[in-house]
């Protein structure tokens, strides 16, 4: 039975394997077309949002509704030229002008839901328009619902693996093995409801709906097909190997070294199954990342899980145990190999996670300080308990029974003095009631800051790292965002309809080669066409420029892509605007250019 059992958990921890691939944690907006705020002289056909990373797409990833709220979609959205990392809605015919808003919601590579929403206008911008806030990514309901499914199986898994390897490691022997059955059982069936519940969620996660999603049979098979989906279902596939190869170790009355090896396997494949489906299975460095997250989450399952076991053991054993001392030195050091695996792959993976210190003002950034803090606060109270385990161990043993020649009989030693040689104080002694209440105490308060610091997990694994937040920042090109300048000219040549405004977009804004789209408003707020649109840059204290942008006409705009700013600071810009063969004005502007 064990070779079949190893076969199976290597089958199923190949299957999730196959399906990690490289990609960047949480989807993040890079472009669109039409761009934020843009003003087009003709309505376009389609709109197009492009992303970091590939993403999936729902039937509702992108629509567009019109200046009273009306949907103007055609279709369902599909790939734009064929690339995973785009969504394109095709456009009614007829739109009429005003401002159109455009909302999007897309799954990233790491399964996480990410929305967003954006305007642009048609002809002349509209005194009404659709709300432009995004809808949040996942109804609240179901939001709660899943990290509440989320935390339970962190902890099921922690009793699991923790109470497994307490029993193998710290006090193995059938005895331990029947008193520590409660908490295993217990770790078994939470984590069990709880990815039972997390697949029938994950559907309304995905799509955005209600918790009534649950019950449509559509969103399950969707389920079924995603990657996450397929990683619960691999994770219910193991806990049944679990319970068989418990059974079988019961009906056999032993634990093998055949059984042992078959239980490591599933205690790997079980960790893989978030490893595969999580923040580590995105970004770079994707199989480091995998083996230390799934390194990080056994050694967090076997100290707070062993905890657990710990502490039944404490409260149900005898206090004349002769076991308990060595049973509390070897989960001592069992824990602190434990904590040495979590500090360097926590290490590992903040820096991941983060990428800079500035990362740190983001929310991720944030609650992993405040997980940072509480994990010490954790380590604090462990050392209280490696102090009392330490007196544990200094204790004498019990003096052995000393046989006389003559009788053959053993007579008790003489019971040691205050004063004598293996005298110890009643308070310090663990083994005196003082003693063992201390090392309770401490591992008690260990146990619950445990607790803290998955529930900081939790948090901490469904929110956008803070690299990503940061890469959102630079290269988001929605309007109000850094790599995007935005500036109004307004002119008046003394002609009859002859004056109104110039609205200059530099893209990014920065040294270097820039973009440079320009669009011209009359007195009335409706584009017009004119015949010639010069602009120039200079930095006179520099002495720099006059730069000429070169600006093209393309129908409905003036654009070029060849300015080619070689300073930071401020600079004049100067637009020439003709209106007429005999009618131009030139007016001028700063702009902040950044380095």
């Amino acid at each position: 039975m064990g070779k079949a059992l190893l076969v199976v958990v290597v089958l199923l921890a190949g299957t999730l394997l196959a399906g990690a691939a490289p990609a960047s944690a949480h989807a993040v907006l890079t472009g669109s077309d039409p761009r934020e705020g843009m003003v087009l002289k003709t309505a376009p056909e389609h709109v197009t949002v492009s992303f970091s990373e590939s993403v999936a797409l729902t039937e509702d990833s992108v629509r567009v509704l019109d200046p009273d709220s009306r949907p103007v979609t055609a279709g369902d959205p599909v790939r734009a030229d064929g690339r995973t990392d785009t969504a394109r809605v095709p456009l009614t015919d007829g739109l009429q002008q005003g401002t159109y808003t455009v909302s999007w919601r897309v799954l990233s590579e790491d399964s996480h839901a990410v929305s967003g929403a954006f305007t642009f206008s048609v002809g002349t911008p509209s005194q009404t328009r659709a709300a432009s806030a995004a809808e949040p990514a996942v109804a609240p309901s179901v939001d709660v619902l899943y990290g509440i499914g989320r935390y339970v199986a962190y902890g099921g898994l922690a009793l699991l693996i923790g109470t497994a390897v307490f029993v193998q490691v710290c006090r193995p022997g059938a005895g331990a093995t029947q008193a520590l059955r409660g908490p295993f059982l217990a770790g078994w069936w939470a984590l069990t409801l709880a990815t039972t519940a997390l697949l029938l969620m994950r559907g309304p996660y995905a799509s955005g709906d209600g918790p009534a999603g649950v019950l449509d049979p559509r969103l399950l098979r969707d389920t079924v097909d995603s990657r996450p989906g397929i990683a619960l279902l691999v994770r219910l596939a193991l806990l049944l190997l679990v319970a068989m190869l418990l059974r079988h170790g019961r009906s056999e009355q032993r634990h093998d070294r055949r059984t042992v090896t078959v239980g490591i396997a599933l205690t790997l494949a079980l960790a893989t199954t978030w490893a595969a489906a999580e923040h580590a299975s995105t970004g770079i460095q994707v199989p480091t990342a995998m083996t230390s997250a799934a390194l990080h989450l056994l050694a967090m399952s076997v100290w707070l899980g062993g905890l657990t076991a710990l502490l039944v053991t404490l409260y149900r054993a005898p206090a004349d145990d002769p076991l308990r001392p060595t049973v509390v030195g070897r989960f001592s050091r069992l824990a602190l190999g434990a904590v040495g695996v979590l500090t360097a792959t926590g290490i590992y993976q903040s820096w991941r996670g983060l990428g800079s210190w500035d990362a740190f003002t983001t929310p991720y950034g944030r609650v992993l300080a405040l997980k940072t803090g509480t994990v010490i606060l954790m380590l604090t109270a462990a050392s209280y308990s490696r102090s009392w385990t330490e007196r544990l161990l200094r204790v004498p043993p019990v003096q052995p029974v000393l046989v006389t020649a003559g009788s053959g009989q053993g007579t008790p030693p003489d019971p040691p003095t205050k004063d004598g040689p293996g005298a110890v104080p009643e308070a310090a002694g663990i083994g005196s009631e003082g003693g063992r209440r201390g090392l309770r105490r401490s591992v008690l308060a260990e146990a619950v800051v445990g607790v803290a610091v998955l529930a900081l997990t939790t948090v901490l694994t469904g929110s956008q790292p803070g690299r990503a937040t940061v890469e959102a920042a630079r290269a988001s090109t929605v309007s109000g965002q850094p790599d995007v300048n935005l500036t109004v000219v307004p002119f008046d040549t003394g002609a009859p309809a002859g004056s109104g405004r110039v609205q200059i977009t530099l893209e990014p804004g920065r040294v270097g080669r820039n973009v440079v789209e320009a669009v011209v408003f009359g007195a009335d707020g409706g584009l017009i066409a004119i015949p010639e649109l010069r602009l120039t840059f200079t930095q006179t204290d520099k002495r720099v420029g006059p730069l000429d942008a070169e600006l093209v006409d393309q129908s409905g705009y003036w654009g070029s892509d060849t300015l080619d700013l070689p300073l930071a600071g401020t600079w004049t810009m100067r637009a020439t605007v003709r209106v007429s063969d005999i009618d131009q004005v030139t007016v001028s502007k700063t702009v902040e250019i950044a380095s």
